[in-house]
């Protein structure tokens, strides 16, 4: 059902007029009754501030010409502080070069401001392009004032307004007064431009703060510096849910720069302000140096006693029982496995793993005449508000906080822990803090993508088809109260729907789960969910066309089938787009060479497929390995193919994040895991969690877009999940050894 056009035309004023509130400058465009008193308003120049043009809170042209863009939604290495500008000013028409992009700081007229998910792009593009429209037209109306011309007459181009048949031309800057004082047109009056026009978006254009990254100024969270700030760090007990009993705060107080030491009793949510002892210096080292002498008695609580291995023993032995709740069940499973001419048994496992973001979590707080100021590498600041706000009753219009480029996010910096102990650490002490997190914090007290375990049966008949999949999935869950209950609610990545491919894609399918309680902190991780299910589907799909000795790729075409669309995948609303996923598949592998045949194939050299629907984008790859007999991989190649809309905004940026994708995608299937002994993580640093090396990366990634007509989506997620499946894949058909364990070091390669 389509919108209705009052409530889609309501939506577009309030965020017109919303963002024209903001600006602090100029006043343009209608005005609501409740805001305004009932009266129309257009715009006006403050009179303390220079006459510039500012028709909502994105756009600011002065009368020089610099046009100054806001970007609103957090920069954490994906790029989207560049590309939403490039949406304002291909529509603007500005050279780039003019431009300026200012990050934005939380403000309710900014609309939504976090970053995941893949959201980024397709929440905004569509209001950015008529945000930019809009001030176009507004600019080419003074100039057709000023000149007495029609405005049909007129085009926007280079910063400037232009009347080709007379050569005559206007510099916005000369523009900017009148165009100040002009109402805001009618929906209907602004025109979009046409793509085949466009001479900014589908470029590449490097990262608006590049030059900043690679010559080391400050931008990140961590180079926060204010006069006279202090320096916290936080120490927790090592059982997540664990609370200090007694420390030697006295002895702590006493060490040489330390300003304050104290306990902060928390609450019992283990995503929030966790119970534990801050220390307050004067600078760094005097900090992390007490820190060391800290002596904390700690109650452990009722988790002291988890463990990997006992987690690994209970998954084993509810696998093979019926699930505590059926998902999805359509058909007989049962009857079909027993009919089916080739039957697979396999049982697949991952463990819980860290973010591991290069930047430590952080936040600058500073608390002063019952205000609170806040500096934050986040991934949602409005999640640290309100956090700050209902632990530490400080009311939300009393919360400024400054969002800073992070240092990677992948999901870690959705979560406001870090923030909501920054500000209960700075109501203590008469000065900015700084909180700050070292690796071994950042390991030990992540929000971890869930471990989890997949107990499956597969069925083809003999002419090669699936006729029957069972799935039991085994996850893991934190006890938690709900509408005054105690219930079980399974970790972010950790509840599985039963539209997810290939579900509703065979007749004989039942999806069961159970849940393991456990004590341990989960949050969203890079492609929540689809990072693992992408693993675990598409290497059993390989797995059964093997068993039924078909091609690999011809297999998966036929199970897609050819009905178009299926409906209810329950992944935002949107339907399934059989046709799309088809045409990306069959590209990866033409430009792959799939048909051609592979120089030592099955003799430790092989070629693997996959593909995943993934926060709305259509993705295939094709990797290629060699593996030596001792059982040393290599992934010689990659190839993506990528089907994410009608427009890619940066290729520069859109190369980068699947780029990106395969590196970090092949660096956690080959590494990634954590050990969990006494209720506690093991690793600490990447001494012991280590990061994919130079010498892993493939030496070849070939990154290609399909344009289809569709809207435009993100890229950070989508292309990740595909990339696990293709290269275990892979190395089945070069060696027959089937990865059904993450990460690869727990699988014996060698062959031969």
């Amino acid at each position: 059902m389509s919108a209705r056009p009052d409530i889609v035309e309501a939506s577009r004023r309030r965020f017109l007029q919303g963002a024209t509130l903001a600006s602090g400058g100029l006043l343009l465009g209608v005005l609501l009754p409740r805001v305004a008193g009932g009266a129309e308003a257009v715009g006006r120049p403050a009179s303390t501030e220079e006459a510039s043009f500012k028709p909502n809170a994105f756009i600011r042209i002065d009368s020089s010409g610099r046009v100054t863009l806001i970007s609103k939604q957090p920069e954490i290495g994906q790029g989207i502080k560049t590309s939403l500008p490039m949406v304002l000013a291909e529509e603007l028409a500005v050279r780039w070069q003019d431009v300026r992009v200012q990050q934005g700081d939380l403000d309710p007229a900014y609309g939504n401001q976090s970053a995941g998910g893949s959201t980024s792009t397709p929440n905004n593009y569509t209001d950015f392009q008529r945000l930019g429209a809009t001030a176009r037209l507004l600019l080419i109306r003074a100039a057709a004032a000023q000149w007495q011309l029609p405005e049909a007459e007129l085009e926007a181009a280079d910063s400037a307004v232009h009347h080709r048949r007379t050569r005559r031309r206007l510099g916005y800057g000369a523009l900017v007064a009148a165009a100040a004082r002009l109402p805001l047109p009618a929906p209907e009056e602004v025109k979009l431009k046409d793509p085949k026009d466009y001479t900014l978006l589908g470029t590449r254009i490097g990262g608006v703060d590049n030059h900043a990254v690679v010559t080391g100024q400050p931008l990140f969270g961590i180079d926060v510096k204010l006069p006279g700030q202090r320096v916290a760090v936080f120490e927790k007990c090592p059982v997540f849910g664990g609370r200090v009993k007694a420390a030697n705060l006295d002895a702590i107080k006493a060490l040489p720069g330390v300003v304050d030491a104290f306990v902060i009793d928390g609450t019992a949510d283990l995503r929030g302000l966790m119970p534990g002892v801050a220390i307050v210096a004067e600078h760094t080292w005097a900090a992390f140096s007490a820190r060391k002498q800290l002596r904390v008695d700690w109650d452990e609580g009722p988790h002291a006693q988890d463990s990997w291995r006992g987690f690994v023993t209970q998954a084993d032995r509810l696998g093979p029982q019926p699930g505590a709740a059926v998902v999805r069940r359509d058909g007989d499973v049962a009857t079909a496995l027993a009919g089916a001419a080739h039957t697979v048994t396999a049982r697949y496992a991952y463990p819980f793993i860290s973010h591991a973001s290069i930047e430590p979590q952080n936040c600058t707080a500073w608390w002063r005449d019952g205000k609170l100021e806040l500096w934050a590498p986040t991934q949602n600041p409005a999640a640290g508000q309100n956090l700050v706000s209902s632990t530490l009753g400080i009311p939300k219009d009393r919360i400024t906080l400054h969002i800073t480029r992070s240092g990677g996010g992948f999901g870690r910096r959705l979560s406001a822990d870090f923030i909501v102990e920054a500000a209960a650490i700075a109501q203590r002490v008469a000065a900015p803090v700084q909180l700050l997190w070292s690796r071994e914090d950042d390991l030990r007290h992540d929000h971890y993508r869930a471990g989890g375990f997949h107990f499956l049966r597969g069925g083809v008949d003999a002419q090669g088809r699936v006729v029957a999949w069972h799935n039991h999935f085994v996850t893991f869950a934190n006890r938690v109260q709900r509408d005054g209950a105690s219930v079980l609610q399974p970790g972010s990545g950790g509840a599985l729907s039963g539209d997810e491919f290939p579900g509703r894609w065979v007749p004989n399918y039942l999806l069961e789960q159970t849940p393991i309680e456990c004590g341990i902190p989960m949050g969203p991780w890079r492609a929540p969910g689809s990072n693992v299910f992408a693993w675990v589907f598409h290497s059993f799909i390989d797995e059964l066309a093997h068993a039924a000795g078909r091609d690999p790729l011809q297999f998966r075409l036929d199970l897609l089938g050819e009905q178009e669309l299926k409906p209810g995948t329950g992944e935002r609303g949107q339907p399934y787009h059989v046709g799309r996923m088809k045409r990306v598949l069959r590209e990866a592998a033409a430009r792959a060479g799939w048909s051609q045949p592979l120089p030592g194939a099955g003799k430790g050299r092989g070629r693997g497929i996959a593909f995943h629907f993934s926060h709305r984008g259509y993705i295939a790859q094709v990797a290629e390995v060699t593996v030596s007999k001792d059982g040393e991989l290599r992934v010689d190649r990659v190839t993506v193919v990528s089907d994410i809309g009608g427009q890619i905004v940066n290729l520069s940026g859109a190369e980068n994040q699947v780029q990106g994708s395969v590196i970090d995608g092949l660096g956690t299937l080959m590494h990634a895991a954590l050990d969990i002994e006494g209720g506690r993580i093991v690793q600490s640093n990447f001494g012991d969690y280590p990061l994919i090396r130079l010498q892993d990366a493939p030496p070849r990634i070939d990154v290609h877009f399909l344009k289809t007509d569709f809207p435009v989506t993100g890229l950070g997620e989508p292309a990740f999940p595909p990339l696990a499946p293709a290269v275990c894949n892979a190395i089945f058909a070069a060696t027959g050894k089937r990865v059904r364990e993450l990460p690869l070091t727990r699988t014996d390669l060698r062959w031969g």
